[in-house]
């Protein structure tokens, strides 16, 4: 099976305001798309719902330093708000699942993972 991520951006900031019952309905469209992973075969293999950017930390080396900043890497008002890890041999099918995310959440961008290359 090969690996994809599903990345999720968002609106960090109008999520903060949203209600819980609009909140809710977003995360019965998750529910619902886990739920037709595994009906259709896919393998979910981890993810997760990401805190907000501000919480986060940027690690750079400069001069040989590791230098350490907290908040964003990039300022904007879409950041990475989660993810999905999903094996699958059929990309076809996992794309039309992403969909429902698409619907719920905006764009959705679906990444392969770099297969590591064996070395004699």
């Amino acid at each position: 099976m090969k690996e994809y991520v599903v990345l999720l951006p968002g609106d960090e900031n109008a999520w903060e305001q949203t209600s819980p019952e609009a909140k809710e309905a977003v995360y019965a469209v998750h529910r619902e798309f886990m739920r037709l992973l595994e009906e259709r075969g896919h393998v979910l293999a981890g993810g997760a719902e990401l805190a907000h950017s501000r919480s986060s930390w940027v690690v750079r080396r400069d001069s040989g330093r590791t230098v350490i900043t907290q908040g964003p890497y990039a300022e904007s008002a879409e950041q990475l708000s989660g993810f999905y890890l999903v094996r699958t041999d059929d990309l076809d099918d996992l794309l039309e699942v992403v969909g429902l995310l698409a619907d719920a959440d905006g764009a959705v961008e679906v990444r392969r993972s770099a297969e590591e290359v064996a070395t004699p």
